[in-house]
């Protein structure tokens, strides 16, 4: 009978439990930042709420770290509340109660608070049941620092060298960092690309990671970029921070090298400094050793990258080459370039220096100057034109054609390029008076000066004489002599007519200009004027007149038949006056053509005397 009545109770007690149980359910995990509050809630509920008991007690407890141990540290029932006191989450921690659960509440998160809570229902003849939550703490890193490498990394390591570092602090949990070239994901492979991570937990929890890139590199990455990127949780998600990017120097040999002329601009001529750059695509930028194709082996003195070559010559033309200083590629690897040097030399002239001619000769005179350039020449005279080309004809010579002709020769294509030369033409030839009259008529008041000028050309220079026939009074006021021409002036008294003549000579033959002057004598009269004495004042004069005429015929006649004075005589006068006083007269003819009787005036050459000597 007991053991019924006990099996009954059993009974009884089992089917209640199994018509009566409770069920707990909670998150997988709840994520929170560091330092935030963090909220952990716990619902139950019954199979038939019915039949919910009145008293339920509600537990959290929390796994110890690094232990399967769990410590409570909150009790609560429908009579009383209780947070467990000398626990690290003693005041960190809040627990509300309801009739669908319990919510727990932890202020201030820590990193040790990242584990297993847990929340036990007793529902006393319901049963107890429990569920667990795992908190998860994050604490994103400070942002990236990239360090690249500060030393050169030359293509010619086989293996691959050290190009930066990557650093990020103070993390949880544990960033990742990836590397990136030109913003391309870098993927270890080996002996290209390897990645070496080290992590390091701080005092405080946190994980410091630092990544080091190894990287073989190649002359196409002298313009590359490197940057990382690191990439950690957060509730929900996965964030990522790029740091900024770094280039490295690569060292790379030189495999192309260009030389060419910096200055002068244009075309390059004797005197001039010529500047030479070499440039090669090595790095760093090698020193380069300058030679010159006609002389392989003799280096020339260059600084660098520069070959300065001072007044340079014809000589100095050729094909010019630079090197790298690299005993690997000295011999594979150049640049060069032709340097042309233009010249011009001194002008070389036929006939040389002076050229003595006779008047109606021809003479051909050239100039020449050697020059690397097409020239140009033109002949100047007295600063005018008088011919172009290397050859200047002279024909028909006249005593204008004496002088000084010069040739200058030029370089279109550079015209700072020139030179010149001379040539000094002499005349050869007998006088010649300047102007055309043969004889030169005049009328001057007695008492009077009358200035007589003469001027001859020829070479060697003729000399002047002068004959006078009825004046004692005359003197020479000028007298100017060169190597083609001599200048008189004489100043002669009016005392009666008076015959001249201007004999110039030389070695080569002379030429005669003969000069009249009338004296006109002078009529004053103080008394009044009337129209009676008038008439015959005026028959006066006639009759003075008519008696001087005849008088000068008779000397003339005289003079004729004594052979002092040439017949044949003929041609225009010109008369000019030249430094005369207030009441003289300055008669000068010039002419081309030689006198006719110039045999007959033969006999008074070389007189140039006073009256004196006459």
């Amino acid at each position: 009978m007991t053991l019924q009545r006990g099996a009954f109770i059993l009974l009884f007690l089992h089917a209640w439990t199994v018509w009566a149980t409770v069920e707990v359910t909670m998150p997988e995990s709840v994520e929170v930042y560091l330092g935030d509050s963090a909220e952990i809630p716990c619902q139950y509920n019954f199979t038939d709420v019915n039949s919910v008991p009145r008293l339920v007690m509600i537990q959290w407890f929390v796994k110890a770290e690094g232990s399967s141990i769990r410590i409570r540290i909150y009790y609560g029932d429908d009579k009383d509340t209780m947070v467990d006191q000398n626990t690290e989450y003693s005041g960190r921690i809040q627990v509300t109660l309801d009739q669908q659960g319990s919510r727990l509440s932890i202020q201030e998160v820590q990193l040790s608070d990242e584990r297993e809570f847990f929340c036990v229902v007793n529902g006393l003849a319901a049963g107890s049941m429990e569920s667990r939550t795992h908190l998860k703490v994050f604490a994103p890193p400070e942002a990236p620092v990239i360090s690249g490498v500060q030393n050169g990394i030359s293509v010619t390591h086989e293996m691959p060298s050290k190009v930066a570092t990557c650093e990020a602090r103070n993390g949880f949990p544990k960033p990742n960092i990836t590397w990136y070239r030109n913003n391309m994901p870098l993927v270890p492979a080996a002996g290209r690309v390897n990645v070496w991570t080290d992590d390091t937990s701080e005092s405080s929890g946190l994980y410091s990671v630092q990544s080091t890139l190894e990287y073989k590199v190649h002359k196409e990455d002298k313009d590359a970029n490197f940057s990382c990127e690191v990439s950690f949780f957060v509730p929900g998600a996965i964030r990522t921070v790029e740091s900024n990017s770094v280039s490295v120097t690569i060292h790379y040999p030189t495999t192309m090298v260009e030389l060419w002329r910096e200055s002068p601009q244009g075309l390059v001529k004797e005197g001039d400094t010529v500047e030479l750059r070499c440039h090669g695509d090595g790095n760093p930028p090698p020193t380069f050793i300058f030679s010159r194709e006609q002389e392989p082996n003799e280096d020339l003195e260059g600084r660098g990258s520069v070959l300065m070559l001072q007044a340079v010559s014809r000589k100095d033309s050729g094909i010019y080459q630079c090197r790298p200083l690299d005993t690997n590629t000295r011999h594979k690897v150049k640049g060069e370039m032709q340097l042309t040097v233009h010249y011009l030399d001194p002008a070389v002239m036929v006939p040389k220096e002076s050229e003595a001619m006779f008047k109606g000769e021809d003479l051909t005179a050239t100039c020449n100057a050697l020059s690397s350039l097409k020239t140009s020449t033109i002949w100047y005279k007295d600063g005018k034109m008088v011919g172009q080309g290397n050859t200047l004809h002279l024909q028909d010579a006249t005593y204008e054609t004496a002088g000084e002709y010069v040739c200058e020769v030029t370089v279109p294509s550079l015209p700072t390029l020139h030179t010149s030369g001379s040539v000094h033409i002499v005349v050869h030839g007998g006088p010649q008076l300047v102007g055309e009259e043969q004889e030169v008529q005049l009328e001057e008041a007695m008492g009077r000066m009358v200035n007589l000028s003469c001027e001859a050309r020829g070479h060697p220079a003729p000399s002047i004489t002068w004959i006078f026939v009825g004046s004692h009074r005359w003197h020479e006021v000028v007298s100017k002599s060169s190597d083609h021409m001599t200048r008189s002036v004489v100043s002669v008294a009016i005392e009666s007519d008076i015959s001249a003549l201007c004999n110039a000579s030389n070695d080569m033959g002379a030429d005669v200009r003969a000069f009249s002057v009338k004296a006109i004598p002078l009529v004053t009269s103080s008394a009044p004027f009337s129209p009676a004495e008038g008439s015959g004042v005026i028959i006066v004069v006639i009759i003075l007149c008519l008696l001087l005429l005849a008088i000068l015929g008779s000397v003339l006649y005289f003079l004729h038949k004594k052979g002092k004075i040439p017949c044949g005589r003929s041609g225009k006068q010109d008369i000019s006056k030249e430094k005369t006083t207030k009441d003289d007269i300055v008669v000068e003819m010039k002419t081309e053509a030689k006198s006719e009787d110039t045999v007959l005036l033969k006999a008074v050459n070389g007189d140039k005397n006073g009256p004196s000597e006459q």
